[in-house]
């Protein structure tokens, strides 16, 4: 087995509550100063940025994982990620079909783009991007899960947002991969305070939406490889593979 630093769950230019420095070349500059092998790029309901920052990535020697923060229709925010670019643009197609027709307000919500490697600004996404999809978290965990994606409640321990706040418990037939906890909770505690979900595996991501937040929390994988399908088995404990969050 090798170890392999991951976080899982970062934002960039194109998220609207996004700094303006999270521009690819940035991210993986940053991501590559706190040593991560591992990184998953999860803009709000959009996963447009996410090709360029895998090119940038492979050039780095670091695994970008594609993917969204997807905010379902009871307003709970989820992780979906993504093996590979087919996918990962079925999902995309996904989210603008059922992402509703509300414009962004930049002076409330800030920017939305998608930059190239030099920062230039290739698109700017109209509609509101945090905006909640028309469709329940059982669908968009079928929906990730038919495109062979991880599916993972984010930041359950938050009081917005979050899973626990939104419907109250998990579902016990939702399927889900993991639980996501925020990177100022700490798993002890928090399993001690939910024991009912202590057969769920767990990470901690940093959620980043400026540089300087890159890695401050992640999650270490005893795996074969950087891949979703070795994170998917860690998570399932299968062959002794194991995980760890280091806060």
């Amino acid at each position: 087995m090798k170890t392999f630093r991951a976080d899982l769950h970062i934002h960039t230019v194109l998220s609207p509550c996004g700094d303006l420095d999270m521009s690819p070349v940035n991210i993986i500059s940053r991501a590559r100063e706190m040593k991560l092998d591992i990184i998953g790029i999860t803009d709000h309901n959009s996963t447009l940025q996410a090709r360029l920052l895998r090119e940038l990535g492979e050039k780095a020697g670091i695994m970008v994982i594609p993917g969204a923060e997807v905010t379902t229709k009871e307003e709970v925010h989820c992780l979906a990620l993504f093996d590979n670019e087919g996918d990962t643009a079925s999902f995309q197609e996904f989210l603008e079909l059922h992402l509703p027709e509300i414009p962004n307000d930049i002076n409330r919500f800030g920017h939305q783009l998608v930059v190239d490697e030099n920062d230039m600004i290739v698109r700017t996404e109209e509609k509101l991007l945090i905006s909640a999809l028309d469709c329940s978290i059982e669908v968009v965990a079928d929906v990730i899960h038919r495109l062979n994606g991880l599916f993972i409640p984010a930041h359950i321990d938050k009081q917005r947002f979050s899973i626990l706040i939104q419907l109250g418990f998990v579902p016990a037939d939702l399927a889900v991969d993991a639980l996501e906890i925020s990177p100022f909770s700490r798993l002890k505690k928090f399993s001690q305070l939910h024991s009912e979900l202590s057969h769920y595996s767990f990470i901690s991501n940093s959620d980043a939406h400026y540089l300087n937040e890159i890695g401050r929390v992640c999650n270490v994988f005893e795996m074969e490889n950087a891949s979703l399908d070795e994170i998917r088995k860690t998570f399932k404990g299968i062959g002794g593979r194991k995980s760890a969050i280091v806060n």
